[in-house]
């Protein structure tokens, strides 16, 4: 069924919908599996659900969000409302850069998806709603199983990626598996200061104390493994990290701190044009790699094509890429992007025809004359942050708030 085939009767389709689901005959239907590529050449996975379980998803999620936006904590900020990408990098920007940090845990769970457990899923989700409807609802889903091949098989793990609710799931199976968990091992179990910003199942801790961010590794790796899940061995690792981790690397003769991965982004060690320490971000070069071999298949599908519409396409292609990566201190990662695209560009002109006579002066004006030049787009971490997370002061009229990476904690 496609969105097309089923507007042409839709007041009548979404009537029938609406009844079947409060008569109790609404019956999910199983997700078709598909394959999308990975950075790392690998494919993940996703489940695409049928028409009306969308519908259904979508009135669903927006009931438990209003429902849940009132337990989440601070540091979640994956698929959250007013939340995004950008806003849990800040946090972690702000936290490191404001708070006592001298090690960062890196950690990613393994499939996560996969290797949710549905039994304790349901009685998360038992455990704060009272309408047993709601709950009917999700086992539906969670039992209705995947399409593959022709065939359909079923699975007491996991939740479909992909699918409307999924993402809303997996901040509720998270919620009760890691935050409020990793909340009471700051409060009862640090001995130094701790910063934790969690997006999806990507996860950053910082540390003040070595010994603390071991022991946390290890409850934590006994945390999961009680909930069907693990840390990733290779992509999850605690480093120095931190304000003054280069001078005390240094008078132990080691060299640059190292570098972690979140969000898309590379975290390092550096300093501002006046000496201070500033945490850099730059575009990680994976992915970067993977976006340019996207744009060279893609130019060579639209070899032939005019150059007028090929030239919109780019400059949509590198605004897009601009919009996501144009963050401070990253100004350089924009321009080596851009330089690539506009090489990827006239190599395409150039092999449209053996006679081509494409010059790269012609290339340069079309450069100038399509595609954006690098700019930086995001304010500063601490300037959003701060515009989000206000501070309180005397006389403002708002009771004391005090500030974590993770936001704001009354």
């Amino acid at each position: 069924m496609t969105w097309q085939a089923y507007e042409a009767d839709l007041d009548r389709r979404i009537e029938d919908l609406r009844d079947r689901v409060h008569r109790g005959a609404y019956r999910a239907q199983p997700s078709r599996r598909r394959f999308i590529p990975k950075p790392d050449g690998r494919q993940r996975p996703l489940a695409v659900a049928a028409l009306e379980d969308k519908i259904v998803q979508r009135a669903t999620a927006a009931v438990l969000n209003a429902i849940y936006e009132e337990d989440f904590l601070g540091f979640s900020y994956g698929f959250r409302p007013g939340r995004g990408q950008h806003d849990a990098r800040d946090a972690l920007v702000v936290g490191i850069e404001h708070r006592k940090v001298n090690h960062i845990l890196d950690a990613d769970i393994a499939g996560f998806f996969d290797g949710v457990s549905q039994k304790w899923l349901l009685r998360f989700v038992e455990h704060r709603v009272g309408d047993p409807r709601i709950t009917r609802l999700i086992q539906k889903w969670l039992k209705a199983g995947i399409l593959e091949d022709g065939e359909v098989t079923t699975s007491e793990q996991g939740t479909g990626q992909g699918s409307v609710i999924s993402p809303l799931l997996a901040n509720v199976y998270l919620h009760y598996v890691f935050d409020l968990w990793a909340e009471r091992w700051r409060r009862r179990e640090a001995t130094g200061d701790m910063i934790v910003v969690r997006y999806a199942d990507d996860i950053a801790v910082g540390f003040e104390q070595g010994a603390d961010a071991r022991r946390f590794w290890d409850a934590m790796r006994e945390r999961l493994w009680e909930f069907s899940l693990t840390l990733h061995p290779d992509k999850t690792r605690l480093i120095e990290f931190g304000r003054h981790v280069a001078a005390r690397r240094a008078q132990r003769g080691l060299g640059k701190p190292e570098t972690f991965n979140f969000l898309g982004f590379t975290f390092f060690c550096g300093k501002s044009r006046r000496g201070k320490f500033l945490i850099h971000r730059k575009t990680r070069r994976d992915r970067m790699r993977a976006k340019l071999r996207e744009i060279k298949e893609e130019l060579r599908r639209r070899m032939h094509h005019s150059i007028l519409d090929q030239g919109r396409w780019l400059r949509q292609v590198v605004s897009g890429f601009f919009n996501y990566h144009a963050v401070p201190t990253n100004s350089a990662a924009l321009g080596a992007f851009r330089h690539h695209v506009i090489t990827l560009w006239g190599r395409t002109l150039r092999q449209r025809s053996q006679k081509d006579r494409t010059r790269w002066d012609r290339i340069a004006k079309l450069k100038n004359e399509w595609l954006p030049e690098p700019q930086i787009l995001h304010p500063w971490p601490s300037q959003r942050f701060a515009v989000k997370h206000p501070r309180w002061e005397p006389g403002a009229g708002i009771p004391l708030a005090r500030i974590c990476a993770g936001g704001v904690q009354q």
